[in-house]
């Protein structure tokens, strides 16, 4: 077969693909019409999660997952703008790598709203002005955004999702590195780079600014400004980017939160990871007995942090995750007994893993 053939050949399984997107898209037009009868959510991660993994099920290696993840990101993404056109608010502004990670979660066919921090990003969403949100919650080299976490145990949102991302930082100037006077970015950012920094830019100073594109935006207007920053951000701002890889550890990962006002219902063929915010009694022993029952109940914690209750000098509140969903009944059974003794005992969201 020759290569207009070929071409022939291609164009006709464009046209199949064509139709069926069409029958795929007004099947979800169907089902959106059904959950707004039932007031469902339209956004189910767990209902993705079973698609993606039917899916590489499927596929069995003939094409490339992360290749076949993005086709179908964007596909799932028509899908739910025809049932409904989504809001997600998100911290800005544009070119941040929360907004990366926001279409990396939700795709292109949903609209976005940067907003100017994370306490703006929670009352978008509270307030109807977004159907969700995306926060930063942790970095895998400088620990939990705290700002996130306060936010978090005031509000009454839920998480309803994650997103993990590959973090790689770069120097951004119009100047040289001879050049540079100042380097500015978010306090995180600087965290992740700064063995890079304190080999490289010694003497230069250090100011921390509200986000990664500010500092780019900074550093397009004078050259003796560096931002440490996303090659997205340099591009979509036009300043060079002078060196790539600057973060200190090559394996940089950030978890970000989706947060809604509604959780989506439990799929037995999903596994979860369930939130909680508690506060103990100032005793001793305290920490030991809020920790037991997860032992007892064979629950598996994968992060605990502690944050001031703002409210009283050395108390403190405990942000809790574990694997499980908060309908289990070794997950019931756990808080049941930590609802005993706790002072408070919130529980922030199941979600998948």
């Amino acid at each position: 077969m020759d290569k207009d053939a070929l071409r022939k050949e291609i164009d006709s399984i464009d046209t199949k693909i064509l139709d069926l997107l069409e029958t795929r898209i007004s099947c979800a037009k169907e089902i959106g019409k059904m959950k707004a009868q039932n007031g469902e959510e339209i956004y189910v991660p767990s209902r993705e999660v079973l698609v993606f993994n039917n899916l590489i099920a499927k596929n069995g290696g003939r094409i490339n997952e992360s290749a076949l993840r993005a086709i179908y990101r964007e596909i799932i993404s028509a899908s739910i703008s025809a049932e409904k056109k989504l809001m997600v608010a998100y911290l800005g502004p544009k070119a941040t790598f929360t907004q990366q990670a926001a279409i990396k979660n939700f795709g292109s066919s949903v609209d976005y709203r940067p907003m100017p921090s994370i306490p703006d990003v929670f009352a978008a969403v509270e307030n109807g002005g977004a159907d969700y949100g995306v926060i930063p919650i942790e970095n895998s080299t400088e620990g939990a955004v705290f700002h996130s976490m306060d936010t978090l145990r005031d509000s009454s949102l839920f998480i309803v999702g994650q997103i993990y991302m590959p973090i790689e930082h770069c120097l951004i100037s119009r100047g040289s590195l001879e050049e540079i006077r100042k380097v500015c970015s978010k306090d995180q950012a600087i965290g992740q780079c700064r063995e890079w920094l304190r080999r490289n830019l010694e003497n230069v100073e250090i100011e921390y600014v509200e986000s990664t594109t500010v500092a780019v935006k900074m550093a397009r207007d004078n050259p003796e400004i560096a931002a440490i920053g996303s090659a997205i951000a340099a591009d979509y701002y036009g300043v060079p980017v002078l060196e790539h890889g600057v973060q200190d550890k090559k394996n940089n990962q950030t978890r970000f939160l989706v947060i809604g006002k509604n959780f989506a219902p439990k799929s037995p063929d999903v596994k979860y990871k369930t939130s909680l915010v508690l506060s103990v009694n100032d005793r001793p022993g305290a920490l030991y007995d809020m920790l037991l029952p997860f032992n007892r109940m064979n629950i598996n914690l994968t992060r605990i942090e502690s944050r001031p209750s703002k409210t009283k000098a050395w108390s403190y509140y405990f942000f809790v995750d574990f694997e499980g969903h908060w309908e289990d009944d070794n997950v019931r059974t756990a808080v049941a007994e930590l609802q005993k003794t706790l002072p408070m005992v919130k529980w922030l969201g199941s979600y998948p893993m």
